[in-house]
């Protein structure tokens, strides 16, 4: 069974938008930190932004910082990656993850989901 699924990748146009969402099963979601990571071909999974299990805290990457908005919803278990002003360097499958503390540091969580992908054209 996996625990984490993502949606809501596909092509787009640079300057487009997308919502990615990770539904969570399996686990105990309300009690987790989240976090979306990225990894383009050829390069080493970065983070993206994660969110506290409370949702009060948030930390976003310089590259997400005023386009990408991580927000959570106990209640369906999901978190989502609110995407705008998409670039071509913002290509790459997109995974959401979840543990105990809210990191930028991949190693620090034990859920994965198994990845959308996001392709922006020029």
């Amino acid at each position: 069974q996996v625990p984490l699924v993502e949606s809501g990748g596909g092509l787009v146009q640079t300057g487009g938008s997308l919502r990615l969402s990770c539904t969570a099963s399996g686990l105990p979601f309300a009690r987790s930190a989240l976090a979306w990571f990225r990894q383009a071909p050829g390069k080493e999974r970065e983070f993206v932004a994660c969110i506290t299990w409370s949702g009060e805290g948030t930390y976003s990457a310089d590259a997400a910082k005023g386009r990408f908005t991580i927000s959570r919803d106990n209640a369906v278990n999901t978190v989502y990656l609110q995407m705008n002003s998409l670039e071509p360097e913002d290509t790459a499958v997109y995974y959401c993850a979840a543990g105990f503390l809210a990191t930028l540091r991949s190693a620090d969580y034990s859920y994965w989901g198994q990845g959308t992908q996001v392709t922006v054209s020029s």
